[in-house]
């Protein structure tokens, strides 16, 4: 997608939410059924259907490349291709499989994208194996949160991360191939169309207008975010939180980003511990760069960065053997960092907030950045958390406001502390 049509797309696509209420209340929806209707036309023909008997429109979006459409579309995949810039007839000449997919997954999420702001669809769905999969996401990733999206797939297992992305697409196991109609094809994909349809005919209950605030949470910050939460929403404000798991702080970055967000509690920042020692819940090289480059108003702290996540204790790499671990459930084995890791994340957090074109704050809970960091718990580490506070002190950058604080994160005093400097930089902002 281009860069100045996503903008379009964004601001038109952002404005949608009381659309989509208005048409919900009403009885018939259309539902886009988007797919490769050369080699699974059966299949969606027979998902159109049932969304049909249940008193709701079907677009049928030909998604296929290499052999004629079996079932006739409303949208042929010429239109999807042009969306994307694509010359069809090239790509099929070369029958280069790879090549056609990587195409419909560019002219896809162009195509769905405009129907969705110009309201001609209310919800889509895609059934698919690994190629159709990429194809359909890609384009239910370009739309916004909230809009009904759903894949019948193989792959709703493992490692989903690249299809979802930070968006809400619900992946449906499909059980056995899609690849004919038979018992057990029927009862999933007429549960699935089901799906969809009970998706676009929920409405959504409509809350009030008030201005958005993002917080990042773990288990071991729960405390001190719910306290701070509290005080921000008698402020007026309504608190959106985030699950600090990879997937969580990059949605919260993408809706930072989106200009939707009037302020940042950003309690939580372990996933650049993952990231930096190699951990499972990495968000990524850009976390605390949306706040930051955008100029929101935000506080920071370290919280949690006394941790490096893995799955169960067979899958922590063998190179940490001999490190501390403290098992957090079975699924979840928490490792400690060193005080050599934590000098090069107090350096990076610095760095990250050292972007800030708007007022932040950053504050340091200095007897404590977890549950288990405390004194007397497993994470208790003093010279580690004596080399993260200096590093960050260290490279912060000198105008910006450093609040250390003789507490753990999550006593009272920490989180009203973090909910006031935050308040007192959203009224800088104003």
């Amino acid at each position: 997608m281009l860069r100045q049509e996503r903008r379009v797309l964004l601001r038109q696509l952002l404005l949608m939410p009381n659309k989509w209420t208005a048409k919900w209340h009403h009885t018939m929806a259309t539902i886009a059924v988007l797919g490769t209707l050369d080699s699974k036309g059966e299949e969606h023909g027979f998902v159109a259907d049932a969304i049909r008997k249940r008193g709701h429109k079907a677009l049928l979006i030909d998604t296929g490349t290499l052999e004629a459409a079996t079932i006739k579309p409303d949208i042929t995949r010429e239109v999807v291709t042009r969306a994307g810039n694509v010359d069809l007839q090239a790509i099929v000449s070369r029958r280069d499989r790879g090549e056609a997919v990587a195409a419909m997954s560019r002219g896809a999420p162009v195509l769905l994208a405009r129907l969705a702001a110009e309201g001609k669809i209310d919800g889509v769905i895609s059934l698919g194996g690994g190629g159709g999969t990429a194809i359909s996401t890609a384009a239910m990733r370009a739309l916004p949160i909230g809009f009904p999206k759903l894949m019948v797939t193989t792959l709703a297992s493992g490692n989903t991360a690249p299809y979802v992305g930070v968006k809400d697409v619900v992946l449906f196991p499909s059980i056995v191939d899609v690849a004919g109609l038979n018992r057990i094809s029927r009862e999933i994909l007429s549960r699935a169309a089901g799906a969809i349809c009970g998706m676009v005919e929920a409405a959504p209950p409509v809350a009030a207008d008030k201005p958005s605030i993002v917080a990042s949470q773990f288990g071991n910050t729960t405390e001190c975010v719910t306290h701070a939460r509290k005080i921000l929403e008698k402020e007026g404000y309504e608190v959106l939180v985030f699950h600090a798991t990879g997937v969580g702080g990059r949605t919260m970055e993408s809706l930072i980003e989106s200009g939707m967000v009037a302020g940042v509690l950003d309690i939580t920042t372990t996933e650049w511990a993952d990231e930096l020692v190699g951990g499972v819940l990495s968000a990524g090289q850009t976390r605390l760069e949306a706040a930051a480059r955008k100029g929101v108003p935000a506080i920071v702290t370290p919280g949690c960065l006394d941790m490096v996540n893995f799955h169960g204790p067979e899958s922590v790499p063998a190179q940490f053997n001999g490190r501390t671990f403290y098992p957090h459930n079975p699924q979840v084995t928490l490792m400690r960092t060193t005080p050599e890791e934590c000098a090069k994340l107090g350096k990076i957090l610095a760095e990250k907030v050292n972007l800030s074109t708007g007022a932040v704050t950053v504050l340091l809970p200095l007897r404590a950045i977890s549950v288990i960091s405390a004194p007397g718990q497993k994470f208790y580490d003093p010279a580690a958390d004596h080399a993260l506070f200096n590093a960050i002190e260290k490279n912060l950058r000198k105008d910006i406001e450093l609040v250390e604080m003789d507490c753990t994160i999550n006593d009272p005093q920490f989180a009203e502390a973090c909910a006031q400097a935050l308040l007192k930089n959203i009224g800088k902002a104003c």
